[in-house]
Parts: structure tokens; sequence; C-alpha cells
């Protein structure tokens, strides 16, 4: 079992133009290609939100579509807590599934690469190629582990920010993401209020609630529980740029994910799928040796066996723990005071069925942005499928995204006439 992580990747300044559609698929972006850059090299190093410093720092993501000469259609997209860059099209043509979020990016989609360049990067203290855990610390030519220093989603965003302005990019036409990455989102206005024009924050909110934290330290303690946890230094070989995590916490991160899964689902959407049916049998066994016999269960432990083929325990330890830390409140002194600094216009989308990130917390954003004078529309979409609702329900999200992005690009359109002027 092996994660991809390149321990060092040559820096690349000018973005991919645009990637090649598939033959077969006019509204795919084709086959892509996850491209590295490296950043914060010595003397430069990035200072983290806890005052030390981390560098050099090799970032993995996928670019879709063409940044045009007057570079303002740049979109960024932040990934929830387990994903990565590959949110589009496919890395091969033998690929079984396309990247994440492919039924909203491609031509003619809700995030058309016919008219924006869309980017997408793993995130900092990732496993898909991006530094983290798992990489090589230069100073020691061993794989990092827990010596890798804490992170906030502050140092994400910086990672994020840096990564823009070295593809040439001054100001962003929008930033989105849901979950973790709306918080990501929250985030980056409040740290670089002048860097982006708009913002799309979908099922989040701008702390995580007691509730979130309980789970959030439930899949830890699974994890560092795991006798194959061995203080974080599990990797085996310590060199090359593939994570050998065969020997592993496996079991303690399975569990992790399955506890966590829960909570991306709702009760609804639960037991419509499953009810109280048996697994590959009518009667029950009476036998406490039968590790699975609903057919809940069974979905529980295929989302954990599939998950712990590709991502790293330490990682996931690192992500969470600075998900429970993000507070936008408190960083800033206030929300109202966090988002007031930027002139981005806000798009807010809750979910009915949410209860990790229920509606009043996005309410709760709304209400922010209104006290600070900000331009904001919110929606919240009737849907069974919890907190996934906006990566499983495409089609209401592209109807909002269409016409807030055409409306944010056309204003920028008129500043940059404006300012040739």
């Amino acid at each position: 079992m092996s994660i991809e992580n390149p321990v060092a990747a040559p820096a690349m300044i000018q973005p991919d133009t645009e990637s090649p559609p598939a033959a077969s698929d006019p509204r795919s972006v084709g086959i892509v290609e996850t491209k590295f850059l490296t950043l914060f090299e010595p003397p430069h190093p990035l200072v983290l939100a806890n005052g030390s410093t981390l560098g050099p720092i090799t970032v993995a993501y996928e670019t879709y579509g063409k940044l045009n000469a007057a570079k303002d259609n740049a979109i960024y997209v932040c990934h929830a807590l387990t994903g990565d860059a590959h949110m589009a099209g496919k890395r091969a043509t033998e690929d079984r599934k396309p990247g994440w979020w492919d039924e909203l990016v491609g031509p003619d989609k809700g995030l058309d690469t016919n008219r924006y360049f869309v980017i997408c990067a793993n995130v900092l203290g990732g496993c898909q190629g991006t530094t983290g855990p798992g990489s090589i610390n230069p100073a020691t030519g061993r794989r990092y582990g827990l010596d890798f220093p804490f992170i906030t989603f502050a140092d994400m965003v910086s990672v994020h920010s840096e990564l823009t302005r070295k593809l040439g990019i001054d100001k962003l036409l929008s930033v989105i993401g849901g979950s973790v990455g709306g918080m990501q989102v929250l985030e980056w206005a409040a740290k670089f209020p002048d860097q982006i024009r708009s913002a799309v924050c979908l099922a989040t909110g701008p702390r995580l609630s007691a509730q979130g934290i309980a789970f959030n330290m439930v899949g830890r303690r699974a994890i560092t529980s795991d006798p194959n946890f061995s203080q974080g230094s599990y990797y085996g070989d310590e060199k090359g740029s593939i994570i050998n995590i065969e020997s592993g916490p496996k079991l303690g991160l399975a569990i992790a994910r399955m506890v966590a899964h829960i909570t991306y689902l709702s009760e609804e959407s639960i037991e419509n799928k499953f009810g109280r049916h048996l697994q590959h049998r009518e009667q029950f066994t009476f036998d406490m040796t039968t590790d699975v016999e609903f057919q809940v269960e069974s979905y529980l432990h295929y989302q954990g066996q599939r998950f712990v083929e590709r991502f790293d325990a330490n990682s996931y330890l690192y992500l969470t723990r600075a998900m429970d830390y993000f507070d936008l409140a408190r960083d800033y002194g206030g929300v109202s005071q966090a988002l007031a600094k930027t002139n981005a216009r806000f798009l807010v989308v809750s979910y009915t069925s949410d209860w990790l990130f229920p509606t009043a917390q996005s309410k709760e954003i709304v209400a922010s942005l209104v006290k600070s004078g900000r331009h904001v529309t919110f929606v919240e979409l009737e849907s069974p499928f919890g907190h996934d609702s906006f990566l499983l329900e495409v089609e209401p999200l592209q109807e909002m995204l269409e016409p807030f992005l055409s409306q944010t690009h056309l204003t920028a359109a008129s500043d940059n006439i404006g300012k040739s002027k």
C-alpha cells in the first residue's frame, strides 16, 4: 500500500494553457496531469501561525481551462478534508473514476472551462503530493512523521495564496469550497481580502461545533491507539517518492473514517439506503464473531477499507486538528470584523439535512456579511443527503454558480476596462 508524495519537484511559474478534451465526452476536461511547484524555499520559509517556520514546500495542483490575457478568469477551488488536487478529468484513460467534482468542472458545466481557468491544490499537510507529515524533512533526511510542525487553515491559505501569485494571478475571480474547503474560503477572505473578487461557501461555518470536535477526537484516538501507529513513525521506507504505509495504523484509520463518514450523511439518507436490512442473509447469526450483519455495517467497512488505500494517518491527525482550531471570530475579533476587510461578493449555501454544519452556521456568516455591508446571496437547498450534498447534488449548485460567476466576471472585465483608460 503506498501514497504518492514527491520529495522534491522543480519550480514552475507559468500555468498550463488548457487540458485536452476527451474525444468521447465533449464536456470532459479529458486527460489531466498533476503539476508540482516548490514554494517558500530558503532563505524565505513560511512563517506558520504558531511562530515556527517551514520550507521548502512542494505543492501538488491541477488546472483546467485557459487563463485569459487579462488574467481575470481564474477560480480557485479548496477541497474538503480528505480531498486532493484531482478535481476533474482522468489521469489516464484506464482510470475507473474521474476527479472528485468532475460533474461540475468542464466545458459548459458549472465551472465552465471554456470561460474560466480553474485551479485546485492539495492542502499543506496533505498526503497527495503537497508537503505533509509523510514528506522528507530536509534537515534530517527522514520523513517528518509527528515532527511535522503544527499547521492551521491560515497556514494552508498562505500556501494557496502564494501558489496563485506564482501562477501570475494577482486577483482571483472566485474562491470556492465546501465543508473544510469553505472554512479555507472564509480564512482567505479574512487574511488576503484584496486577492479575491468573490467567495462561494458551501456547507460550512465560521467554526466547528463541540460535537464536530468530539467526532474528530474519537477518530484521532482510534489512530493513535492502533498498535501499529508507532508514534507516527510507521512509514518503513524513509526515502523515495512513495510513502509505504503497509505496516501503519490501518485499522485505526479505517475506524476514524467510518466515524467521520457517519457525520457526512443524514439520518434520512441512511435509513432510506439501508434501513435494518441484513447483509447476505435473512436471519440473525446469533454469533458475536460475525463482524458484519447489517448492510449499513458493510457499507461503513467498505468506506474504511477504501480510505486506508489512499490516505495517510498522520495527515488525518494534522488536518482534523487544524479543523478543530479554526475559529474566525476568535482569530479576528468577530466574524463581521474578519469579513469586513474584503469587497468580495459572497454566495453562501447550506443544506436542510446537514447536521455537521447546519443552516444556522451559514446564517451566522450571512448576518456577519450584512452587518459588514458586504454583498451576499444566501440559499438553503432542500436535500436528503446530509453534509455531502454539495458533492452529490451538482445540478442545483450549478444553477446558482453560473449567474453568480458570470456577474462577477462582468464586473471584473468592467474594472479592467476602467483601469486601461
